[in-house]
């Protein structure tokens, strides 16, 4: 067996011990001094507000964290789309549609394009504008993949500018899929 010395190790405890507190208030005064102060003027906090305030602050960086990440995947959805659209076949492209319903001397349109349609939405507009119809709505809306173009115009009675409108505006879309499927 071992002989113990009684007094040497109570000595060599409080010394490690002593160590052991020193070494956590320096880590504790570390700690506080990355968590920003709320003001200016605040009085020191005990040690449990110390790790409370630093547990908070962590928590709020998480949350910062993720929502960061949220929009970088959302600006990356976008790069792809962009890079996409640049660089030959577009995947995720939306061939344009158009539909046109006349009620009376109202005339709908809408238009189906995928996200960079909006060239598309500008010539229609123009169409309508240049055969004599007065555009009382129009409005545009993201939908999954696709933009939504909605247009009303007030058409003459019995004048034929629907059906060039109509016309002109079919030629459009079949131009536009003529050069996006060669």
């Amino acid at each position: 067996m071992m002989e113990s010395k009684p007094g040497s190790s109570r000595p060599d405890r409080k010394r490690t011990e002593r160590n052991r507190r020193n070494q956590m208030k320096a880590l504790f005064s570390e700690l506080h001094s990355l968590v920003p102060q709320q003001s200016p003027t605040e009085k020191t906090l005990s040690l449990p507000d110390q790790l409370g305030e630093a547990a908070n602050y962590i928590r709020s960086l998480q949350v910062k964290v993720e929502k960061m990440r949220e929009q970088k995947e959302q600006l990356l959805e976008v790069g792809k789309i962009n890079t996409t659209m640049n660089s030959g076949p577009m995947i995720g492209f939306k061939s344009p549609e158009i539909r046109i319903w006349n009620n009376k001397s109202i005339l709908e349109v809408v238009l189906v394009t995928g996200l960079d349609g909006q060239f598309m939405f500008n010539e229609t507009v123009q169409v309508i504008h240049e055969e004599g119809a007065d555009i009382v709505n129009a409005s545009s809306s993201y939908v999954g993949d696709a933009m939504l173009h909605t247009i009303h115009a007030k058409v003459g009675e019995g004048d034929s500018s629907e059906e060039r409108i109509s016309e002109r505006l079919q030629k459009i879309v079949n131009d536009m899929l003529m050069e996006s499927h060669p």
